[in-house]
């Protein structure tokens, strides 16, 4: 998490964002109301969008208007970095295992940083639903990011008496 809070501190004021104010809310039984892997998959995502350079562009460009394309890439990727490029796969790669239906809540709540009341407003969504849309977004993010451990056990193929017995290959006649 130490890394995504340095590139929010280097794109945003000191001002809180909504990942952090809610990864700050506790349930009604004292725990978290976010786990630590859900605060780390939103950082993870937000790391891997900045690096991508989706953010949309609030001043003009300066770049001419019509440019060469060059082959095998689009041309929206044509001035990126291989680690852009890179950036950009993984957020999708992200947003595709967490599925339509919450891809574009987490896109929203994490990368373009609207609050709950906001995105309840903009879906007209009941109030207080947004905190648990968010959190499903968020657990199924950490799943993508971190998938349950697969528990290892020893197996073997064979029961007793499983090999040949040769014996009778050598046996004196």
């Amino acid at each position: 998490m130490v890394e995504g809070r340095t590139q929010r501190a280097a794109c945003r004021t000191a001002e809180k964002t909504p990942l952090e104010t809610l990864s700050r809310l506790k349930a009604r039984d004292g725990s978290r109301f976010l786990p630590h892997e859900a605060c780390d998959a939103g950082e993870r995502l937000f790391s891997d969008f900045v690096r991508a350079q989706m953010q949309p562009r609030i001043t003009a460009s300066l770049e001419p208007r019509l440019e060469s394309r060059r082959s095998g890439l689009h041309q929206r990727d044509a001035g990126c970095s291989d680690t852009a490029l890179d950036a950009r796969q993984r957020v999708g790669m992200a947003l595709k295992s967490v599925g339509p239906e919450l891809a574009d809540v987490a896109l929203d709540f994490v990368c373009f940083e609207k609050g709950l009341e906001q995105m309840e407003r903009e879906r007209q969504w009941p109030v207080r639903s947004a905190k648990l849309m968010v959190r499903t977004a968020l657990m199924a993010l950490a799943r993508h990011y971190t998938p349950p451990q697969m528990r290892r056990m020893s197996r073997h193929w064979g029961a007793e008496g499983y090999r040949p017995d040769i014996s009778a290959m050598f046996a004196d006649d």
